[in-house]
């Protein structure tokens, strides 16, 4: 007699109207930072968040990562989530009835102020994600996310539940759940002793407003391109203002929007180097 081989595949995720911790066999931390996800699709999760640096904190439980399945809130037999758009028009949107018991169930044990554990809605329509939106969501205690999908959310849930929307940029996904692996990974890195190295997460590209300078490693010469002599002079001071005017030119370059900004935080002219 054999024993049973033991099931290397996907994880199994069956419908459940309470939050499914995905690494509930993982220590978690007192306090930890945690990600709540209303979703159709819970499968879709850890995903790429369950790799790496984040995937390793995820383990180590100084983060923690939680689906809440949308489909056995659904009405009827079929358990529908979705109808028509009233006045008419293509596609369907998602149900205030179905989302609002999904919010409700999600809401348990979570702070009911917005500062302390954030609602946000992936959506097109919604402000931009920046690495400002992120610093202000680690120092949260955790988020509720939800991935909408067809085409779009009820506006009542949104004015019901002070719901905020947030965009990864000026195009449609498919679904939130791409979004909101996104938005995680933005968010969790920032927590201290996820990426081992804080000092990294200040010198990286927008910390500062600006885009990051140019990066170099061995060998010293490929294809006959060269590492700028400064960056192997061991002056150190000399480096720091080569990284700050690189970073100053790329973001004026390429970024006018950004640059424009940080000019007018600083009282610079974005057109020169003059105080205004």
């Amino acid at each position: 007699m054999t024993d049973t081989p033991k099931s290397h595949g996907r994880l199994s995720i069956s419908a459940s109207l309470q939050p499914r911790d995905l690494m509930d066999t993982r220590p978690r931390l007192k306090g930890a930072w945690t990600a709540r996800i209303i979703t159709l699709f819970p499968e879709a999760f850890p995903g790429v968040l369950g790799l790496s640096l984040t995937g390793r904190a995820l383990e180590m439980g100084l983060w923690a990562l939680e689906t809440v399945d949308l489909r056995p809130f659904g009405e009827g037999r079929h358990r529908n989530v979705d109808d028509n758009p009233a006045g008419g028009g293509a596609g369907m949107v998602l149900r205030p009835d179905v989302m609002g018991a999904a919010l409700d169930q999600a809401a348990l044990g979570t702070p009911t102020d917005r500062n302390r554990w954030p609602l946000v809605y992936l959506s097109p329509r919604g402000a931009p994600f920046t690495q400002a939106m992120a610093q202000r969501f680690a120092q949260a205690e955790g988020i509720t996310l939800i991935c909408g999908r067809f085409e779009g959310l009820d506006e009542r849930v949104i004015e019901e539940y002070g719901v905020e929307e947030v965009s990864l940029g000026d195009f449609v996904l498919t679904g939130g759940e791409i979004a909101a692996q996104a938005l995680i990974d933005g968010t969790v890195r920032l927590i201290p002793r996820v990426l081992g190295n804080q000092a990294s997460t200040e010198e990286e590209s927008f910390s500062e407003g600006l885009l990051e300078h140019p990066q170099y490693t061995r060998p010293a010469v490929w294809k006959g391109r060269a590492i700028p002599d400064i960056l192997l002079s061991g002056h150190h001071a000399k480096i720091a203002a080569w990284r700050k005017a690189e970073a100053e030119r790329l973001t004026k370059e390429r970024r006018p929007d950004l640059w424009r900004a940080y000019c007018a935080s600083r009282g610079r002219d974005p057109d020169g180097d003059r105080e205004l």
